[in-house]
């Protein structure tokens, strides 16, 4: 009888470029050890999060109704130093966090793929490979890759931290200038060849800064989505965006809703 069990496997993997030892954790599809072929790639920040993710769990239902082709999933663990290591590569925040997210973006790039790509039965061309992440792990994960579009071809953005700011509000803050990603995105020459997902809670927090009405975190959204618009991308085809009702800023709206995201992500790999 076939089996749909996820098998998962640890490993610790030692970064010259954060100068620490990160945790992985690869999520392996039920035939991996039976078959021959070679698999899709995601990689996920905040890894240690996989259990309230309940991802295990979803993997194995979405393989048994036939819903999502194999692939392997690479948890990247964060630790204390998580709101160093995430953020944009550029810049730091108005407090210095992401001071170190160039550091992380090396490790992804220069040690982490490639090491995947050599112990892992993977497909190895970009189509193949997505990263996504949660909160500042969602921010990270599309700074990755809309400054690495060579390296993954699709990115997640689970309640994305997209408020990351070059300004405190009351030091003159202003929506249009001092969103990094927003203005990175807009300054960007070209248009990298991405797609991208993004989810928001309606009860991802309560602040509305601006008093419209509207939440910051979805607000940072649609505004991130209208910087895209100006780029060229379009609507559904280029970007897509789920806004859950009730959704929380915490692990277990963002496992109700991997089912949707994977399915976009990977559907065209079957």
């Amino acid at each position: 009888m076939y089996s749909f069990t996820v098998t998962s496997h640890a490993v610790t993997l030692t970064s010259h470029s954060l100068e620490r030892p990160v945790s992985l954790m690869f999520l392996l599809p039920p035939d991996y050890e039976s078959s021959t072929q070679s698999y899709a790639t995601l990689y996920l920040n905040d890894g240690q999060d996989f259990e309230r993710l309940r991802l295990q769990e979803t993997l194995e239902k979405l393989y048994q109704q036939n819903q999502v082709p194999g692939l392997l999933i690479v948890g990247i663990h964060a630790n204390e130093r998580r709101l160093s290591e995430y953020g944009t590569a550029h810049q730091p925040d108005y407090k210095g966090r992401g001071d170190r997210a160039g550091a992380h973006t090396q490790f992804v790039l220069h040690e982490l793929v490639p090491y995947v790509e050599k112990h892992f039965r993977v497909r190895k061309e970009r189509e193949s490979r997505v990263y996504a992440g949660f909160s500042l792990g969602g921010l990270s994960a599309l700074d990755v890759c809309w400054n690495h579009a060579d390296v993954f071809s699709k990115v997640g953005v689970f309640s994305g931290a997209l408020w990351w700011r070059s300004r405190a509000y009351d030091e003159g803050y202003d929506d249009a200038n001092d969103r990094i990603m927003h203005v990175q995105i807009r300054n960007t020459i070209g248009k990298p060849a991405l797609k991208f997902w993004f989810e928001a809670g309606t009860d991802d927090e309560k602040d509305d800064r601006n008093n419209n009405g509207i939440i910051d975190a979805i607000d940072d959204t649609y505004d991130l989505m209208y910087e895209l618009e100006r780029k060229g991308y379009i609507r559904e085809t280029d970007f897509t965006y789920l806004e859950v009702e009730g959704g929380q800023h915490n692990p277990e709206t963002w496992g109700a809703v991997m089912p949707a995201f994977l399915q976009w992500a990977f559907n065209d790999q079957f």
